[in-house]
């Protein structure tokens, strides 16, 4: 794609928050947009037969993306609006109480002068993307590569920061040679606002307007708790396995995260200590014929 095709398909940075440009448009028909209902993280293999290449090149853009995939729970629609102070003219609710990858969800961003409330995928639909059904994952974005990355470089560089309420969100724990799903819910029982990025994505053959985020993630090796989720790699040292994690966003944080400059952003890059966190295994360990 050339610079000025490229040019042609940026969106304004503050776009309105429908789902789409068509009037419409009927609650629920989101669910039947793309391919975007709810699936299991185990569905969240890329979804195209085509062995024809992504739009451009991601080597490890979906072995990564599989091996982060989680799922989280959403509070209550008042509940998001009391907490994060946003106004009550929102959006339908078009999203289930558990989201997953390329499911509907609701995120924050800032508005023109008030923060807002906003249905979209989460999987992130770049500008150059020639279709929203992507055959590669894009739920999760490394934090620390997002200037880097096509998909998200362009989200990162206009600010396009938002925030995903969350009760709690799950991952997998492979201690046991097994997968062992965790629950994480905040130990002072406040829900999670977690960091991500959106994007509106415009179909350049039809106009349509979808929604759409990504969670960002952050290198968690050195963290007591969240080093122990996620299959290890066999291939790498105990120290250097890139285990990942979540990045929240306190609340007294959320102006600096939504409208701070790309430093006051990065800033916040942190983890918290793992007494924040309020963790317990949904299950008893299996037992494993890898033991």
């Amino acid at each position: 794609m050339s610079e000025g095709e490229f040019e042609a398909l940026k969106v304004p940075a503050r776009p309105g928050t429908g789902l789409a440009s068509s009037p419409d448009r009927v609650p629920g028909a989101a669910w039947e947009l793309h391919g975007t209902s709810s699936k299991s993280c185990s569905d969240m293999l890329p979804n195209s037969p085509s062995t024809s290449k992504p739009d451009i090149a991601h080597p490890q853009q979906t072995r990564e993306n599989f091996s982060m995939c989680n799922r989280y729970v959403t509070p209550d629609q008042a509940a998001v609006e009391r907490y994060w102070h946003i106004g009550r003219q929102n959006p339908p609710k078009l999203w289930g109480p558990q989201v997953h990858p390329r499911g509907m969800g609701p995120f924050i961003r800032a508005g023109e002068q008030v923060r807002e409330l906003v249905v979209g995928q989460w999987a992130l639909i770049p500008p150059f993307a020639k279709d929203a059904k992507l055959p590669y994952s894009t739920n999760n974005a490394r934090a620390e590569e997002l200037a880097q990355k096509p998909t998200f470089r362009q989200a990162w560089a206009r600010g396009q920061r938002c925030i995903i309420p969350a009760e709690s969100f799950d991952e997998p724990c492979w201690e046991s040679g097994s997968n062992v799903w965790w629950r994480f819910r905040r130990a002072d029982g406040a829900p999670w606002g977690l960091a991500d990025l959106w994007n509106t994505w415009v179909s350049r053959e039809t106009g349509e307007v979808v929604e759409s985020y990504t969670m960002l993630t952050l290198n968690a090796d050195a963290h007591p708790l969240m080093n122990r989720m996620h299959k290890p790699d066999p291939s790498k040292p105990v120290g250097a396995q890139d285990k990942r994690s979540v990045i929240p966003i306190e609340l007294a944080d959320v102006d600096q995260w939504l409208n701070g400059s790309q430093d006051d952003a990065q800033a916040l890059f942190t983890l918290p200590p793992a007494a924040a966190f309020d963790a317990i295994p949904l299950e008893p360990p299996r037992q494993s014929s890898l033991i």
